[in-house]
Order: structure tokens, then sequence, then C-alpha cells
């Protein structure tokens, strides 16, 4: 605790884009477009796989979830930026920060989860093709996004509870903050609403897109695959990291208020860690997935069962949400009496930055954290698609060859535009101090990338394609 007087803060400064009135409409109108692509593209995806029995295999069910997850991703997101372009305001609660922390962290430790959980069902589905079936049982798939979850949860909660126990003061007259200032974007009045507009629209397309995903894969027998099991988890991520930072975003926007409470920073904080631990170790399951289905097809079914699959997931979730729950109990007891955040949404690293005290444990825990939720999850994917090459290029035929790495694509694009995002992300937080670049290196990170994803596994796989034409045509006879 700081020595006396100590008083705490209500609300950050989301910092984020341009505070040039004019810049506020033009982003609100970007952003809003952005979100209602997002959340329509991924409640489409879900609706399809939940509706067509032919989608209903691990990698639709996959799918779903991870359709599900960028839609709550980018709705935790978006629409308090979108409020914050409206009402000219980057201020954003204690309170409220700490919330948007949380679900953000739940959702892009979720969606990284699903995203490994995703390449294990491809790598048994290619590399165990014979034991696919067995493998990749619905309990094993249902476990392993149970995993991802959990472990994304915990992540988010230890990572909030961490940071609710640290108190922003200065060196001396210390106060504890009640809230911090999300500076993020512009904060020209004039520019609010178009921002609004563009991160609803992105947050609405983020949302209905992995919604689509995971119903697609849930209504579809043909998608209760270990694959599409991730890709269902890995949508749920999305949908629930975006959900975490731009809902905020948006109402930011709309009361021109980039404040957010010390409680809402934190739970925000919190989340944000849960769902991106969780798509880290999703991508890192859903590469073994692969590797199994490719260099071990004939005991895929069998290393993939149900029960294993599930597993993985509830794994996934279990270690985020520890994870989270880690870092924010650390950061709960640390003081300063600075509370302007150069971004939008609560950061770890960015509150960090705002401590006056000492930090030293926390930084340890983040790059701890990095190497083994980041660094060794990238390189299993990594050796994962080096054994998949590997096992392709020993396919004699052609057709065989592109019918194996088919199977890929869509999760190695997935993978590349995670992480290259997270990587300019933090590669531009530490060589700029512009919190409008930093903000729209967040932006790729947290908001388009959970956009891009149904429409990568919609455009690129046939039988997400075809069980959303099945989809379409029941509920055009319905109605």
């Amino acid at each position: 605790m700081g020595p006396e007087n100590q008083t705490s803060i209500s609300e950050f400064l989301l910092l984020g884009f341009s505070e040039k009135p004019e810049h506020q409409l033009p982003l609100f109108g970007l952003f809003l477009s952005m979100y209602l692509v997002t959340v329509g593209g991924n409640l489409l995806i879900m609706l399809t796989i939940g509706s067509d029995s032919h989608l209903h295999t691990p990698m639709y069910f996959f799918l779903s979830n991870l359709s599900l997850v960028d839609f709550c991703l980018v709705s935790t997101l978006v629409p308090k930026m979108l409020v914050n372009f409206l009402t000219h305001n980057k201020a954003i609660s204690y309170a409220d920060c700490l919330t948007q922390m949380y679900f953000f962290m739940v959702f892009t430790c979720t969606d990284n989860l699903l995203l490994g959980v995703m390449a294990y069902d491809r790598f048994v589905a290619i590399c165990h093709p014979l034991s696919y079936v067995t493998i990749m049982s619905p309990q094993f798939c249902g476990l392993l996004v149970f995993l991802s979850w959990t472990i994304s949860l915990l992540n988010a909660i230890l990572h909030c509870l961490l940071v609710m126990r640290l108190f922003y003061m200065g060196s001396e007259n210390q106060t504890s903050i009640s809230e911090f200032l999300l500076l993020g974007f512009s904060e020209t009045p004039e520019q609010q609403l178009p921002l609004f507009r563009l991160f609803l629209s992105m947050y609405l397309v983020t949302v209905g897109g992995n919604l689509l995903i995971m119903l697609t894969i849930g209504s579809d027998s043909h998608l209760h695959t270990p694959m599409y099991f991730f890709l269902s988890n890995l949508s749920l991520v999305d949908f629930c990291l975006v959900s975490t930072l731009v809902p905020k975003m948006l109402v930011n926007f709309l009361t021109h208020s980039k404040a957010i409470s010390y409680a809402g920073c934190l739970t925000q904080m919190y989340f944000f860690m849960v769902f991106a631990c969780s798509d880290t170790l999703l991508l890192t399951v859903m590469a073994y997935d692969r590797f199994v289905a490719i260099c071990h097809p004939l005991s895929y079914v069998t290393i993939m069962s149900p029960q294993f699959c599930g597993l993985l997931v509830l794994l996934s979730w279990t270690i985020s949400l520890l994870n989270a729950i880690l870092h924010c109990l650390l950061v709960m007891k640390l003081f300063c009496t600075e509370h302007e955040i150069p971004l939008f949404y609560c950061d770890l690293t960015q509150v960090l930055k705002l401590s006056c005290t000492d930090t030293l444990i926390n930084n340890i825990l983040v790059y701890l954290t990095t190497v083994l939720l980041g660094i060794l999850p990238f390189t299993g994917i990594i050796f994962s698609y080096t054994q998949i090459c590997s096992s392709i290029l020993r396919v004699p035929s052609t057709g065989g060859k592109y019918k194996a790495f088919s199977t890929c694509g869509s999760h190695l694009c997935v993978v590349s535009l995670f992480y290259g995002t997270v990587l300019g992300v933090y590669l531009s937080s530490s060589v700029t101090q512009s919190s409008w670049k930093s903000s729209i290196a967040s932006v790729m990170y947290a908001v388009v990338t959970p956009m891009l994803n149904p429409f990568i596994y919609s455009l690129r796989n046939r039988d997400i394609k075809d069980a959303l034409r099945r989809l379409i045509s029941r509920m055009a006879c319905s109605w």
C-alpha cells in the first residue's frame, strides 16, 4: 500500500486514435461498418454450422466456437470505441476498463487456444485419417473447447485480480485512481460518429460471422469433426474477445467519454487475457490436429478421440483463465497517479506502465507467460506444419497433395493473420509513442482478425460453404 492520503481514480482515458473532431465521424463509420460485418459474418457462420447436419463435425464445431469468440471479442472492444467517437469522450471508468480487459483477455486467449485445437484437428484428419473419427469424437472435441474456455477464463480472472491490487498513485500525496482514460482514437467530436459506425459495423460482422460459424458447425452433422470442433471454439473465443473490447469503445464514441472505471479496466483486461491466451492455445491445438491428420492418418481417429479433443480445449481454457487471474491479482496493488492509456482498451502492458511502484514481479510474469503461452504454442504450430509439409511432399499424386494441403489452408491463413497482427501490436508499442498508431495496430489484432476469420473459413472451405447453402435453403423454406 502507499503511505497516506490514498485515493482511488475512477476512470482511465483511452487515447487510441486521432483526437481531431473532424476525424471522429469517419472513424465511427469505418469501425461501425467493420463491426457490423464482423458480427454478421460470425453470426452467419454459427447459424449455418448449427443448422446444417453436414457440418456437425469436429472441424466445424470448433469453427462455430471460433466464430462465437470472434463475435464476443469484437463486441468487447468496438461498442465502447464507437461510443467514444460519438461522445468525443475517451474516458472509461475503472470498473468498465477492468471488465473490458477481463473479457478481452478471455476471448483473445480462447481464440488462441481454439486455433491451436483446430490445428490439431486438421493434423489428425490428414496424418491419421483412418483414426480420425475415433480420436476426434464429439466428447473429446467438446472437452477441448471446454478446456479452451476454462483456461482463458481462469487466465483472465487471474490477471484481473492481480491488476485490482494495483493502486495508481504518485510518490507523494499518493492517491489510488478510480478510473482510467482510454485515449485510443481521435478526440475530435466530428469523428466520434464515423468511428462509432465503423467499429459497430466491424463488431456486428465479427459477431455475426463467428456466431454463424458456430451455428453452422453445430447444426451440420457432417461438420461434427475435431477440426470443426476446434474451429467452433475458436469462433467462440473470437466472438468473446471482440465483445470484450468493442462495446466499451462504442459507448465511449457515443458518450464522448474515454473513461473506464478501475474495476471495468481490470475486468476488461482479465477477459482480454483469457480470450487472447485461449486463442493462442487453440491455434496450437488446431495445428496439432492437422499434424496428426496428415502425418498419422491411420491413427487419427484413435488419437483425436472426442475425449482427447475435449481435454485439449478444456486445458486451453483452464490455462488461459489461470494466466489471467494471476496477472490481474498482481496488478491490483500497483500505485500511480497517471491514468491515461494510449489505446482504446485496457491492455496489461500499458496498465503496468502507469504504475509508480515496483512492477518487477509483474514484468517477470508477463515475460514468463509470453514464452509459455505465446512462443511455445507458436513453436508447436511451426513444428506441426513442418511435419505436415514433409508428409504432403511424400504424397505421389498432385491431387492428393492439394487435397491434403487444402484442409490446412484456412487454419494457416488464420495463424498467419493472428500472429502477424500480434507482432505488429507489440512492435508498434515499442517503437512509437503515438496512441493513434498503437490503436491502429491493436484494431488489426483485436477487431479485424476476428472479423476476417469467418470469411477465411467460409470462402476457403467447401464443407462450410455447402453447409451454409443448406442452412440458408432450410431457412428460406421455413419462411
